[in-house]
Order: C-alpha cells, then structure tokens, then sequence
C-alpha cells in the first residue's frame, strides 16, 4: 500500500468514534485539556504494543486457528461493556480530581481496541517485513497523537458547552452508552449473529 492510501486509511480509521476516543474525550470533558494529554502516550503505547503482540504472537496463531480471533473478540466485547459500566457509575457520583479516566485505564483499552487487529492485519499486513513496517509505524505514531489531541478537543469543547450544569454526567452517560453499543456490534459480529 502506498504511502498516501495508507495515511488516509489510518486517519479514517483513528477518527472513528470507538473506546480510546470515548475516554479522550470524556477526560477532556471532565478534567480539561492539559489534564487530558498524558493519555495521548498511553494510546500510542497501547497501539503499537497491539500491533506488536498481534504481529509477533498472534498472527501464526490466528492464521492456524481462526475461532483465537473470534474469542479476541469476545473478549475485546465483554471488556467494553465492563468499561461502560464504570463510565456509567461514575457518572453520578462526584467529579473532583477523580476522574476514571487513567493512564492504566486508557492502556488497556486500547490493546484491546478493535482497531489494532485492523491496524496489524491489513494496514501493517502480516507479510511486510521490519524495514517496510518502521517507516509506516512511525507515520500512524504521528496520527495517532494528533487525532488523539483531536478527540481531546472535542471533549474539552463539549464540557465547556454545557456551561457546568451536569455536563461530567452527561458526557460519561453517552460515552457508556456509545462503548455498549459498539460492544454489541463486535460480540455480534463475533458470534456469526450479524
């Protein structure tokens, strides 16, 4: 894939509404936009780590027996909606310095997020040898945190358009319902019911 293909696949892809992007954005909201950038590098930790692991440890492993994909999947599903959970009771309880939005948390999210198996397997295809895949991995770094400080914005932007009145609540409430939502597509799709 040439260079500008693979840079607008990655950047349409990154914009997509999914878990990483739900929680920078809900940091944004809550706590702001300077108390939001260090979960830019736990995002670009947990995507490259993804892709790593995906390339190194799964790959061979997914390629000989396809139902170890289908259970990644599974498992990304039920993590979602265990991260809604949270992001839903937090919404109705105090909004101080203890945002549940954390590095640890963001990390986690993202190796599990959907959207490094797509990264791993078909931008950054399996057979494409290291030299091929550094030049690429440090465009899609680059991406990452700009579209990354985007979502961040975005959420800040939210948070300041609702004038403080239960704003935190609001934005956690639509970002659980956004991760359920997007749990059931992936547990569907998944389990062959879609």
């Amino acid at each position: 894939m040439d260079v500008v293909p693979f840079v607008a696949a990655a950047a349409s892809l990154l914009a997509i509404p999914g878990p990483t992007n739900t929680l920078l954005a809900t940091s944004g909201a809550s706590v702001g936009w300077s108390r939001s950038l260090h979960l830019l590098a736990a995002e670009l930790a947990g995507y490259l780590l993804a892709i790593l692991i995906l390339r190194a440890l799964l790959a061979p492993l997914m390629i000989a027996v396809p139902m170890v994909g289908t259970a990644l999947r599974v498992v990304v599903a039920l993590y979602l909606v265990h991260l809604a959970v949270l992001l839903w009771r937090h919404g109705a309880s105090d909004f101080g310095s203890h945002a549940p939005v954390t590095f640890q948390r963001v990390l986690i999210t993202t190796l599990l997020n959907p959207k490094a198996i797509i990264f791993a397997s078909a931008l950054l295809p399996f057979e494409v040898g290291a030299c091929d895949l550094m030049p690429r991995l440090a465009l899609l770094a680059a991406q990452i945190a700009t579209i990354g400080s985007a979502w961040i914005a975005l959420g800040v932007s939210l948070g300041c358009g609702f004038d403080g009145i239960g704003r935190p609540a609001l934005v956690y409430k639509l970002s659980a319902i956004a991760q359920v939502i997007l749990a059931g597509m992936i547990g569907t799709h998944s389990l062959g019911i879609a």
